[in-house]
């Protein structure tokens, strides 16, 4: 990967232990990948002082340790790194999560149909047959946006949030789809749930199940095979992995 200056990225200070490096300003599939790379890169690199990197759709957060490393010295640091060739990004792992789109695991499916013109089962045949980019993680440890979600899908945000969407709920929303690894307050629409768990603080080294870059497939299960699998999840009997590996 070559990043050239006439690229024009923009490099700031947020606040007094991070820089973001703005790749650009729009929400794009090649955009984001080249975030990865360089998140990779920084992260290869070992820069004393850096205590992490954080991708977005269009920029990485890196954060740093103030009394290891100056401002200025980290910024000259990324913008020679900028400059030079750097190891392309390794590419992302494939994931298959199981998702039931079955009565109270799908509360919104039906309001879903109705709303785009299709059948419920024509609503989770579109959803899981596409397969998903991770563009980053964001509003709660290990949520995961989910893009490109078929036009066919795309709705607005609900109305009325929800104060209390359950942990595993797969959820749409414009041109994204995500899953809810925690209990929390949401307005996205809630078609599925996953006995997975996308955040886990008992993994030390990678909580969040996802990283950016991924690729994401859903596959339909019935409400039985859900709560078989919600069981074995909680009594630490199934571990999910990616396809054709481990993490």
């Amino acid at each position: 990967m070559m990043i050239s200056p006439a690229e024009q990225i923009r490099i700031a200070a947020c606040g007094d232990t991070a820089l973001t490096v703005e790749f650009g300003n729009r929400i794009d599939r090649n955009l984001t990948m080249r975030v990865v790379a360089f998140g990779n890169c920084v992260s290869a690199a070992r820069i004393e002082g850096v205590v992490e990197v954080v991708p977005t759709y269009r920029s990485l957060l890196v954060h740093y340790d103030p009394l290891t490393i100056s401002c200025s010295s980290l910024e000259a640091q990324i913008r020679q790194m900028l400059g030079r060739a750097a190891p392309a990004a390794a590419g992302g792992r494939s994931w298959t999560i199981p998702a039931c789109y079955e009565g109270p695991a799908a509360p919104d499916l039906d309001d879903v149909a109705r709303r785009t013109g299709l059948t419920p089962e024509e609503v989770v045949s579109v959803h899981s047959e596409e397969p998903y980019f991770v563009y980053m993680l964001g509003f709660l440890p290990g949520f995961p946006y989910l893009g490109d979600l078929p036009a066919a899908l795309e709705l607005t945000r609900r109305d009325s949030p929800r104060t209390r969407v359950p942990a595993g709920s797969v959820a749409i929303a414009l041109r994204m789809t995500g899953v809810y690894p925690l209990e929390s307050p949401g307005g996205w629409h809630l078609i599925a749930k996953t006995p997975i768990r996308f955040f886990d603080h008992r993994r030390k080294t990678d909580p969040s199940l996802l990283r950016a870059g991924d690729t994401v497939r859903f596959a339909p299960v019935s409400y039985r095979d859900f709560e078989t699998l919600s069981r074995d999840v909680g009594a630490g009997n199934f571990e999910l992995k990616p396809d054709g590996g481990s993490p």
